[in-house]
This record gives structure tokens, sequence and C-alpha cells, in this order.
């Protein structure tokens, strides 16, 4: 009973802050409804006991990708007024990608339900006294290791580019040379004038 208050709570929360995601006028507060309807998914994982999905879904979720939303939007001048006054323009195409996307989802049930296959043999195979997460990690690092290290593979290439892509040479900024200010020495930072009474400084 309690289980499934729960359950009924939590997934109430995550259809709210969804909508409120999209709907909400102010980018930062579309950002806060995304990580209030990631922090109840992860307790929809946790009521179904894939505690490793719900721990993953705060950190890196919340933890990360959502707090770089925060951040992208507050930091960047971006004029929504204007993005908002061409929303009507696309609105149709919009619907009409969400309408293929529901058949697809639509047809993605259909031809897993009528296969002909039980559930039971669709699950991999855990033992018995093993948690999820251990069960996960030996799937993952034995099955499918080349996946899991291709992976890793491809958000390595993703992340030296983009460090390529922002540390480009650019001829309008002055770049900072590390080994001339390492041997300055103070005599060449700091010149005493000594000028007489009532005279300035020469430049």
């Amino acid at each position: 009973m309690i289980q499934t208050f729960v359950f009924y709570l939590f997934a109430s929360i995550v259809i709210a802050s969804g909508v409120m995601t999209i709907a909400a006028r102010n980018p930062v507060h579309s950002v806060l409804w995304l990580i209030l309807a990631f922090f109840n998914a992860a307790g929809l994982f946790l009521i179904i006991g894939a505690e490793f999905l719900a721990f993953l879904l705060i950190i890196v979720y919340v933890g990360a990708v959502a707090v770089l939303f925060l951040f992208v939007v507050m930091m960047l001048d971006v004029d929504f007024a204007q993005l908002r006054s061409k929303m009507a323009a696309y609105l149709p195409l919009g619907l009409l990608l969400a309408f293929i996307l529901l058949i697809e989802i639509g047809a993605a049930i259909f031809a897993w339900a009528a296969g002909g296959i039980r559930l039971s043999s669709r699950a991999a195979p855990i033992e018995q006294g093993t948690s999820n997460i251990e069960a996960l990690g030996n799937l993952l690092y034995t099955r499918y290791v080349f996946i899991f290290e291709a992976a890793g593979i491809v958000l390595l290439v993703a992340m030296v580019g983009a460090i390529v892509l922002t540390h480009r040479t650019r001829s309008d900024v002055r770049p900072q040379n590390v080994g001339s200010q390492v041997r300055r020495r103070p005599e060449d930072a700091v010149v005493n004038m000594q000028p007489g009474v009532g005279q300035g400084v020469e430049l």
C-alpha cells in the first residue's frame, strides 16, 4: 500500500515537473523543474530496486548535466523573447515530428509484445544474492567490455575535440607568455625613481 502511494506520488510529480519544464517562461525555472523531475525519477528507480540507476541519475544528470544547463542559461545573453516569437512558425513541424515519434514508440511496443518471446527469457540472468550493481558491473566488464571501451573512447575524443576548439589561436587576443613571467625579476617590475621635493615623476 505504501509502495503504491509512493509510486503514484513520484510519478505525478515527474509528470507535473516535466510539463512545467516546457511551460515555464523563465529558462532558469525550466532547469529547476527539470532537476525536480530527475530527483523524482530517481525515486521511481529506487522503488523497483534499481539503486544504481537512481544514484547515476542524481550524480550525473542532476550534479553535472542539469547544473551545466543552469550555468549556460544564466551566463549566456540569449534573447528568449525573440526565440519564442518564432515558436508559432515551427509549431506544425514540431507537432508532426511528435506524432511520428508517438507512432514509432507504439510500433516498437507492439512488435516487442508480439514477438512470441516471454519476458523472463529476455532478461539477463542474475545469480541469487547478487545486487544489481554487482551484476551490472560483471555484465559490462565481461560480455559488453568492448562496447563499454568504445563508448569511453568516443567520450575521450569528444572531450579532446572540445578542448582543441576552445584553445584555438586568436589574432585579436594577446597570448600569455608564462616563461617570461617566471623569469621576471623584482627589479624588472619595480623602479625606484627617488624624485626631489616638489618634483613630479617622469614616465
